[in-house]
């Protein structure tokens, strides 16, 4: 009996916590603060005086489990900064996004004899995350390609590595997703990974574009990052023939 009574009792203890927490949940979940939001897109060097004063801001309820780390209640805090960034309609205003610093340009800076383009690749084939926008890099190209060099060399059948481009400059790194590769080897075995990959874009000349689009296309790019010492230079392709000379 003594035993029963005190199983009821816990039993009734535990209930009332969780009912004591989930109430505390609930009025987490809906107890809302009144926070600065946009209601307008507000512009990178954007002052936050120059849109509060065109009504690109309000005051709206957000539940206190959805407030935003920085969030402001009014301006005050941040009076005198501008937008670091592009802020859209229905963005809750916080702190990290505004400053006094130079505002960074979105453009590429694409020099006056180069045009721009993208290439993706692997992390491993772009030094493991390292190239950034700026770097200086030389591009190799693996793969088994067919045809002539302008040196009269052939080229067939046989897989190779060669340098493509000695000297290249990066522009911008865009975002990296995942993609799905298969590898069938002789016995006919699939294997799937998946590898993630990063567009990034290059100032080139015609010619490099083209040469770059094509060993693209046709084999396997690799970065290597460069220094203002580095020496690479053109020189005969890399096959099993010549790996262990």
């Amino acid at each position: 009996m003594v035993a029963a009574v005190l199983v009821a009792a816990l039993g009734g203890l535990l209930v009332f916590l969780y009912v004591q927490g989930a109430d505390s949940r609930a009025e987490e979940r809906f107890d809302t603060v009144d926070v600065l939001k946009a209601t307008a897109i507000i512009e990178p060097g954007e002052t936050i005086e120059d849109a509060q004063a065109a009504g690109k801001l309000t005051l709206a309820g957000v539940a206190q489990d959805q407030l935003l780390a920085g969030y402001q209640t009014d301006t005050s805090a941040i009076a005198g900064t501008k937008a670091m960034q592009t802020i859209y309609p229905g963005e809750q205003i916080v702190a990290d996004k505004f400053g006094t610093g130079a505002v960074a340009s979105s453009a590429l800076q694409i020099p006056d004899d180069k045009i721009a383009i993208s290439v993706n690749l692997t992390d491993p084939a772009r030094v493991a995350g390292f190239v950034n926008p700026g770097s200086e890099v030389a591009i190799f190209v693996s793969g088994t390609l067919e045809g002539v060099t302008p040196a009269g060399e052939a080229v067939s059948g046989g897989s190779i590595t060669r340098l493509l481009l000695p000297r290249v400059t990066v522009l911008g790194v865009g975002n990296t997703t995942p993609t799905t590769t298969t590898t069938t080897d002789e016995t006919g075995a699939s294997t799937t990974e998946a590898l993630p990959r990063t567009l990034l874009t290059l100032a080139v000349d015609q010619r490099e574009a083209e040469k770059v689009l094509y060993a693209a296309a046709n084999g396997e790019l690799a970065f290597g990052l460069l220094t203002e010492g580095s020496v690479v230079a053109p020189a005969a392709a890399m096959t099993v023939n010549e790996l262990f000379k």
